[in-house]
């Protein structure tokens, strides 16, 4: 099953705004989401880069989202746990939070990749988009993705 994943910010396949990446506030953007399926527990949200020169690059690792929450505001606070019980794990950059897009060179892609999940991964701090997409494993009810592109 698929779930669009939106955003104020930018539309799917547009360029990433500045205030977003390196060379502006390097906030995370707004992002939305439909309804997720029935049985739906938790959400989680991994944006990545597959176009980095050293490989698929984390820009942000965030999970056990409410599944009452139907996006994300502008400037997530970048704490390992927010007050709703939010965490995020650690991106390429070894920190908790997002970190915004800062290609070396060219045009990269960013995908901001949404699972609609049966259960609430229990990760310990530190742990990144790997240990994050292991404990996903046979919970995933629902995805999608949204991409947008950024080059300096």
């Amino acid at each position: 099953m698929s779930i669009t994943v939106s955003s104020t910010a930018f539309t799917a396949g547009a360029s990433i705004p500045a205030v977003y990446t390196c060379t502006g506030r390097s906030v995370s953007p707004p992002l939305a989401w439909g309804e997720p399926p029935a049985g739906t527990k938790s959400f989680a949200l991994i944006m990545d880069d597959p176009d980095a020169p050293i490989g698929t690059f984390v820009h942000w690792v965030i999970y056990n989202i409410p599944a009452s929450n139907r996006g994300l505001p502008e400037a997530v606070p970048a704490n390992a746990k927010l007050a709703d019980g939010t965490q995020q794990g650690n991106n390429g950059a070894g920190r908790a939070g997002y970190t915004g897009p800062c290609p070396p060179s060219g045009t990269h892609r960013y995908f901001f990749k949404l699972y609609a999940l049966d259960n609430l991964p229990s990760l310990a701090s530190g742990d990144g988009k790997d240990q994050l997409l292991n404990a996903m494993q046979g919970h995933i009810l629902a995805q999608g993705e949204l991409m947008g592109t950024f080059s300096k």
